[in-house]
């Protein structure tokens, strides 16, 4: 049953102007409630305990309780409240919201660096209202799974069997014996995707002997913090992507914020470089996921595997139905771990994917189709 009650939202920020400014848009927002402001997180724990929000609106850096203590004490409490973090675009900033999606928000924005205040409304409305409309659907979904059954086992509550894990057994099952073996790996990912990054690729191991390309959703500068953020976590390297760099295995190379990545042909005609281009947005994205996906089919003919993540919109929906025609082996997350289910949905539905699997097991996925075999 769908939860008719406005998104209660409390915002959170040391600065006046910005107080004002974002609660003025919210309240423009349908189906959204501004319950409150707080202009440190010690005042914000304080009204999340009184107010019961949804959703914070979270400043990071701010006096007496900053906003990355605000959500490590979500954590600790297990607060059932979600935030979207409001970051400054700076190398400071970037390495802050990595460290913020780490401990569980949901999204971030970049505050507005434009000098015409309507300029900086419109920015901030665009794009913070399908964030909140994402967070409600989420918070949807969350309610109706925890209202099915459940089973205990190993001293722990687990849902049953359902439709899905099904369907992934089924069509791990048939794929298993027939999986190409991959030379090259296309990951495309948007809103929860710092977080579900730092959680997967730890998992990948150090020789998987093939490269990785990436393309996250995110500004420049924020894509060199994930980089590094990854790096650290990782047994191979994993950096942003040069324009002209051979693409290499056991490297992960992330698309630069603001920028296009695709794959070219060397001069040596059989090698494959990185190309980073200013070539217009697709889907509204820049990074785009179909620009990479499109490159790697042309490229990369019954030699590649395509991974569609959690994230808002369809960017990469046609990009993997290229690569699916040239031959790629197309692994989706499964709508219950998405923090979105959106750059997924459109891929599953349409039939092209060949596993669906849940963020635990997209590692173990992309490893089995690197060595072209089962489980």
């Amino acid at each position: 049953m769908k939860d008719d009650r406005p998104l209660r939202v409390l915002v959170v920020d040391d600065t006046v102007v910005y107080r004002k400014a974002v609660s003025d848009i919210l309240a423009e927002l349908p189906d959204v409630e501004v319950v409150g402001t707080a202009n440190n997180g010690k005042i914000a724990m304080s009204k999340i305990a009184n107010l019961k929000p949804d959703i914070l609106t979270l400043d990071i850096e701010m006096p007496e309780m900053n906003g990355l203590d605000v959500l490590a004490r979500i954590k600790e409490e297990e607060l059932d409240v979600g935030a979207i973090v409001l970051s400054t675009l700076t190398h400071k900033g970037g390495e802050l919201t990595m460290q913020a999606m780490e401990l569980g928000a949901f999204d971030f924005i970049t505050k507005p660096e434009t000098d015409s205040m309507e300029e900086s409304r419109k920015e901030v409305m665009n794009a913070i209202s399908p964030m909140l409309k994402a967070f409600a659907r989420r918070r949807e979904i969350k309610s109706v799974l925890g209202r099915g059954p459940s089973v205990q086992k190993a001293g722990r509550k687990e849902k049953p069997t359902n439709a899905l894990d099904d369907t992934v057994r089924r069509m791990s099952a048939i794929v298993g014996e027939k999986r190409i073996r991959a030379e090259i790996v296309g990951i495309g990912i948007s809103t929860g995707g710092p977080k579900a990054l730092a959680r997967m690729m730890p998992q990948i191991p150090a020789d998987i002997n093939v490269p990785i390309l990436i393309v996250q959703h995110m500004p420049a500068i924020f894509t060199k913090s994930l980089a590094n953020n990854l790096n650290s976590k990782c047994a191979f390297e994993v950096r942003e992507a040069l324009d002209g760099e051979s693409i290499l295995p056991n490297i992960v190379l992330i698309a630069p914020g603001g920028k296009q990545m695709k794959v070219v042909a060397g001069a040596d005609g059989i090698n494959r470089i990185i190309r980073i281009t200013d070539d217009p947005p697709e889907n509204s994205c820049k990074p785009s996921v179909d620009y990479l996906f499109r490159s790697i089919a042309q490229h990369y003919v019954r030699r590649a595997a395509g991974v569609i993540m959690t994230g808002m919109g369809s960017d990469g929906t046609r990009g993997l139905d290229l690569m699916k025609r040239n031959g790629a082996f197309i692994i989706a997350q499964d709508e219950e771990t998405c923090v979105v289910y959106g750059m997924p949905k459109e891929p599953v539905e349409s039939g092209i994917v060949d596993v669906i699997a849940p963020l635990d097991h997209i590692a173990e996925e992309i490893i089995c189709t690197v060595r072209g075999s089962s489980y």
